[in-house]
């Protein structure tokens, strides 16, 4: 098994494929210049990186880490999204000429993750329509998607959580480099600020140790998780015993791990910024973002 400090340099040397320097190394990682040199010294010795480029055994050292699957969200209604979305799936809702699911899409195909599962419901016939960019999806009905909260489609593709990232379909992405193809652990996409009033997570030394609407010094949720092979196999067990409880329907999915079973799960924040992605959540932010529906 890789440490954290080696498995991003290992990363960063593939994506890059062209010599890095530890000046390099140290501004894409985050790590220090003396980390990243005891570390590619280290990297060296057992093979993986020579002359500042990954080597053969070095791509295998990462194959454990390897994003197997994309799940996507996207089943609802989009009830604040009312006009728009009473003809329209709000993430095929178009914003400036693009569909917003696309730009997730699109960013999942860049990394070479090939399993694309999408969970649909509303509207369901109108998701055909992406086979013609995206021939790899495969569509999951969820028949429940407009009688149980979004845990209903969760529980379709619970056997499909391991090594997998798990996408809100309408989120907005601005900078593709957020979906990678090799993940170390389980993680959120979190935003740090001092108060929202939107979901968010607490932390303790990276780990996610608490979860709630609205909050201080937290990190604001943003639709993009990532399981590994052993949490994607618990959360989707942990799902079906939450769906299957008194009032189990009516939960959010994000629940299952972020409440009931916490103290199951090591799930680290991967720390993004508002530049990266946009929740578009009300008909009049669209506007605000995409002025020729403001008519």
């Amino acid at each position: 098994m890789l440490l954290f400090k080696e498995f991003e340099i290992l990363r960063i040397a593939e994506d890059s494929k062209e010599k890095l320097s530890q000046r390099d190394f140290a501004k894409k990682t985050g790590l220090s210049v003396g980390t990243v040199n005891t570390t590619l010294t280290t990297l060296e010795e057992k093979g993986f990186i020579k002359d500042g480029l990954i080597t053969k055994e070095g791509i295998e050292a990462l194959e454990p880490y390897r994003v197997k699957r994309a799940v996507f969200i996207a089943a609802g209604f989009g009830s604040r999204m009312v006009p728009i979305t009473l003809n329209t799936p709000k993430p095929l809702v178009r914003v400036k000429g693009e569909r917003i699911i696309d730009t997730l899409l699109d960013a999942v195909v860049a990394a070479g993750i090939e399993e694309i599962y999408l969970v649909r419901g509303y509207l369901s016939e109108q998701f055909d329509q992406l086979l013609y960019k995206y021939p790899n999806i495969k569509f999951v009905e969820n028949p429940a998607y407009n009688e149980a909260n979004n845990i209903s489609s969760a529980m379709c593709v619970r056997y499909l959580l391991s090594n997998s990232y798990v996408l809100e379909g309408d989120i907005l992405l601005h900078n593709p480099k957020i979906i990678q193809k090799y993940q170390y652990q389980s993680n959120y996409c979190g935003i740090k600020v001092d108060r929202t009033d939107d979901w968010c997570l607490f932390e303790n030394k990276g780990r996610v140790t608490g979860y709630a609407v609205g909050g201080e010094n937290c990190h604001q949720i943003m639709g993009i998780t990532y399981w590994t092979e052993e949490d994607g196999k618990k959360l989707g067990e942990y799902i079906k015993k939450v769906y299957e409880m008194p009032g189990g329907k009516e939960r959010y999915w994000d629940q299952v791990a972020l409440q009931y079973y916490i103290d199951d799960f090591d799930i680290a924040i991967r720390e993004c910024s508002f530049d990266d992605f946009i929740e578009i959540d009300t008909f009049n932010e669209l506007k605000a973002i995409d002025k020729s529906y403001d008519v």
